[in-house]
């Protein structure tokens, strides 16, 4: 039985996990509020709020486990993507106790994890599976054979579809973070309402900078003519941002399940919180015979549960690192 203290910290949110023989006890997250107020997310705020936060988060998990950090068995902690100054206090923090305790650290792979995130919880996916993973930084299709190989079939090759439905959120006057609050409001709208031209790109990456200023371009075109209109029409508004956002996202997923001649599906990341997404694949699923796979939301957006459950995997292939590895903000796939 392997005991294994997962610790995320990549952007701006302070995580810690235990996961015992493969099961995940808990999943603590200390969220950062003070971000609010700029629109976004601030490096230097949020790195200061995760050395805050650390301490009290990791303790208040091995806790509530009832676990004494000499029970551990290995450290899992974020080693990249995310924004470096946040990376350091995770990494550095997870490097001191794994050494302390002379147990091994496995740095992670903060995508590669979202990906993991489906072996928390029952029903599991089988190998081969393929995983399209949506976010606020990242937009991936991925074939998944093990949880050490991974091959990216198609990706965005500019902006992420989650900072699309934040940019669109915020022309629309919603507050930071403005993704969800587009699905709350689509719930009430006509998706049918308005249209906007979707990006094309070849293969089965994607490209969603276009969608962006398709969007900005059309709100300033018609709020010329009505000052009101995007009061008046916000739902329908949401409603149709939120169904070109996902069209797009379905139809490389589509395209990929039928290339790879797999119907194991599965969704991961953030933007896999999204209702609207949800229920598209399950419309889906029904027509084409897949099996789908969507985490539990409390593992969609960054989390250790997810940390945690990639170390358990890990500790078992001994993919151990070492005290000197570097936190890597652009960490390659």
């Amino acid at each position: 039985m392997a005991i294994i203290l997962g610790i995320e910290s990549s952007c701006d949110e302070t995580s810690a996990s235990v996961c015992i023989d493969g099961k995940v006890i808990n999943n603590e997250i200390a969220g950062q509020d003070i971000h609010e107020q700029y629109g976004g997310v601030v490096p230097e705020l949020a790195s200061r709020e995760h050395q805050r936060n650390i301490v009290p988060v990791v303790n208040h998990v091995l806790t509530h486990a009832g676990i004494n950090v000499k029970d551990l068995d290995g450290i899992a902690y974020t080693r990249g993507p995310g924004l470096l100054g946040a990376l350091l206090i995770g990494s550095s923090f997870a490097k001191a106790m794994a050494s302390s305790l002379d147990i091994p650290l496995i740095p992670v792979h903060h995508m590669k994890a979202h990906v993991l995130a489906h072996f928390i919880d029952d029903p599991k996916p089988t190998y081969p599976f393929i995983c399209l993973t949506v976010s606020g930084g990242h937009t991936q299709i991925l074939r998944v054979n093990s949880p050490t190989e991974m091959n990216i079939l198609g990706q965005t090759q500019d902006d992420a579809v989650g900072e699309a439905f934040d940019k669109a959120a915020k022309l629309l006057g919603l507050p930071y973070p403005g993704g969800p609050m587009i699905d709350k409001l689509s719930k009430e709208g006509d998706e049918n309402k308005f249209s906007f031209a979707e990006s094309e790109m070849p293969d089965l990456d994607y490209s969603f900078s276009g969608i962006k200023t398709s969007i900005l371009y059309f709100l300033r075109k018609e709020v010329r003519k009505n000052e009101n209109f995007i009061d008046e029409n916000l739902n329908d508004l949401a409603a149709s941002i939120q169904k070109v956002l996902i069209s797009m996202l379905m139809d490389k997923l589509i395209k990929a399940a039928k290339q790879e001649n797999i119907n194991q599906i599965a969704i991961a990341g953030g933007v896999s919180a999204n209702s609207g997404l949800r229920e598209r694949l399950e419309q889906e699923a029904q027509k084409k015979g897949w099996d789908i796979f969507i985490p539990d939301f409390q593992y969609c957006t960054d989390n250790a549960g997810m940390i945690a459950i990639s170390g358990h995997l890990l500790f078992q292939e001994q993919a151990f690192g070492k005290l000197t590895d570097s936190p890597l903000p652009r960490m390659p796939f």
